[in-house]
């Protein structure tokens, strides 16, 4: 994937000198009508099926851009009940919601999802025009499948951060005004189709240098996605069920493997973006860009949003909040699970998903070569930060190399547990269970409990047969309440354990929690339990500070208050429309 991948930039230029060709018109009274044999014009690239891989790994690339994959998320990530920043850092305007329609994120990330669905409209456009009998047996459809996958991504991006969508499924000259679609519309008039044709001509894996392209299981994991935003409850379970089955993916051993540069495309890989912090050096992270006017990277930034100001290279501009912390903190360690046994002689206390995604105050192990006795590492706990986040920085390389914000750790867009806890939720609420499933609960719980036992913590089995069939409620806060309600596995229950405890833990800052809470319609209750419990806290600082479970130091960290305060679902579930594209498309 890396190889195929560090070469786009070449090959955008020539991809983008057929659209500019294809865009331009001239007067024959003005120009000499003379074709240059060296030069590359529509008609003659698109002919080959190299030409063809080559702009489809374009396509590929436009993955790669920082709002889609990289140093933008942290904005979005920062807008829900998971994550804080400081007021001197750009993600303020996103966790208090007082962005605007022309914030960097939010018309940085609709033109970048644009530019990839422009790319794959011309592979899927030009592929349909050529003459396919060099091609070899279903190598047509192939690239058709990756280009429709990857556009169907595109546009599920779109509708579920912007709540609707310009539709443009043609590299069109003079059709540039255009209405905005509905999700339902973009839904069924792209997404899907897109997507059954993706599923049935894609192969279940790959090999050699084409690993990390899309597969049918990348195909069927999405749709099944789209489904369960849909709340179609049986085709998302039936979905998700064939991808489990399919036994082409499996959990890796440790939760870790999915979040360094050193076992990526692994076997719990289904859809992840290739970065490299090789390639392009001297670049900035920050500059993934494909066009022939600027010097970009193939590396990904986010890292230096998340990793520590104190010396190791990055700027804690988003950080764990409170609420994540306590809920890693009641992530019960298994002490006779396996993947806890000592090593070196030393049995850690702390989850393994905890170790892997955060660093609080007493944080085992080391963090950029250094213990928790180091006071770098936690530079603002006088402001009240308790947690930094660890998942995808370089922490454990022992030193910074963070260097122009670079870091070459691929980003997983979906993975095994995501749809391991998608399918949880989907038999939940399924009418008509998948062929050989006859209890929903017992399924449900079955997959909660895959993830939860590769993390280490107790799983939802154990709390049962040792409760009198009853689990605690993890969420609630043990500092506020001190006990946390025992209650029985119902749907409700599970529900709730799935919105509130397994899904922010095993894919915290992975790009989900947000839209979640949207499509659950709980935004609103979320931050009512948010700010009370941030408001007990203030009010009850003397009495809890430096003490366990958080040790908050100076202050409490407010900041989420103003957007508990501002919250509407018709103004923040959804960013605006950017400006750039009210001013430039007259037919919104």
């Amino acid at each position: 994937m890396i190889q195929f991948k560090i070469k786009q930039k070449a090959l955008f230029i020539t991809i983008m000198t057929c659209s500019i060709l294809s865009l331009s018109s001239c007067d024959e009274k003005d120009f000499l009508t003379v074709n240059n044999p060296n030069s590359v014009t529509e008609a003659t690239f698109w002919k080959t099926p190299t030409q063809f891989n080559s702009a489809l790994t374009t396509v590929y690339a436009a993955l790669q851009f920082q709002s889609i994959s990289g140093s933008g998320l942290p904005d979005e990530e920062v807008r829900a009940d998971i994550a804080d920043t400081f007021t001197f850092f750009r993600p303020l305007i996103y966790r208090q919601l007082t962005y605007t329609d022309n914030s960097p994120q939010v018309v940085s990330k609709w033109s970048e999802l644009y530019i990839g669905i422009f790319r794959a409209n011309q592979v899927i456009g030009q592929i349909e025009k050529v003459d396919t009998s060099t091609f070899a047996p279903n190598e047509k459809e192939n690239i058709l499948a990756q280009a429709k996958c990857l556009r169907a991504f595109f546009y599920f991006q779109l509708i579920h951060t912007y709540g609707k969508a310009v539709i443009r499924t043609e590299v069109s000259t003079t059709d540039f005004n255009k209405k905005l679609s509905s999700i339902e519309e973009v839904t069924n008039t792209i997404i899907i189709p897109d997507l059954n044709y993706a599923r049935l001509n894609l192969p279940p894996s790959w090999t050699g240098l084409n690993i990390g392209r899309v597969t049918s299981g990348t195909a069927t994991s999405l749709r099944g996605k789209v489904y369960l935003y849909d709340k179609k409850w049986d085709l998302a379970a039936t979905d998700f069920k064939e991808v489990i089955d399919s036994n082409v993916y499996t959990l890796t051993p440790k939760i870790l493997d999915n979040f360094t540069d050193q076992n990526e495309f692994n076997s719990e890989s289904i859809l992840e973006v290739a970065y490299s912090s090789t390639a392009s050096p001297g670049a900035s992270g920050n500059n993934v860009d494909d066009t022939p006017f600027a010097s970009g990277a193939e590396a990904n930034a986010v890292g230096s949003q998340y990793a520590s100001i104190g010396g190791f290279g990055g700027f804690n501009t988003v950080i764990s909040n409170y609420y994540l912390h306590e809920l890693f903190l009641s992530d019960e360690v298994d002490t006779n699970n396996a993947v806890n046994a000592p090593v070196g002689g030393v049995t850690n206390k702390q989850s393994k998903r905890l170790t892997a995604s955060i660093a609080p105050k007493d944080f085992e192990g080391t963090y950029f070569g250094v213990t928790n006795t180091n006071t770098q590492v936690h530079t603002y706990r006088g402001l009240g930060l308790t947690a930094i986040v660890k998942k995808y920085t370089n922490w454990y390389q022992g030193t910074a190399e963070i260097a122009l914000n670079r870091s070459g750790i691929n980003f997983r867009h979906i993975r095994l547990a995501d749809v391991y806890l998608m399918y949880a939720e989907a038999v939940l609420n399924a009418s008509t269970l998948p062929a050989g499933v006859s209890d929903p609960i017992a399924e449900s719980i079955k997959y909660i409990d895959l993830v939860r036992e590769r993390a280490g913590v107790k799983t939802l089995k154990q709390y049962l047969a040792a409760n009198s069939n009853t689990f605690p409620q993890l969420n609630i806060s043990k500092q506020r309440y001190i006990t946390q309600p025992m209650v029985a596995p119902t749907k409700q229950n599970l529900m709730t354990h799935l919105q509130m405890v397994e899904r922010p833990l095993e894919l915290c800052f992975e790009g989900h929690r947000w839209k979640d809470l949207v499509r659950w319609g709980i935004v609103k209750d979320v931050f009512t339990t948010l700010g009370s419990n941030l408001s007990w806290r203030r009010d009850n600082f003397a009495t809890i500070v430096g003490k366990a479970p958080l040790t908050i130091e100076g202050s409490v960290n407010l900041l989420a208050l103003t957007a508990v305060a501002n919250y509407q679902s018709s103004f923040h579930d959804y960013f605006p429309i950017p400006a750039t594209e009210l001013q430039s498309n007259k037919g919104l």
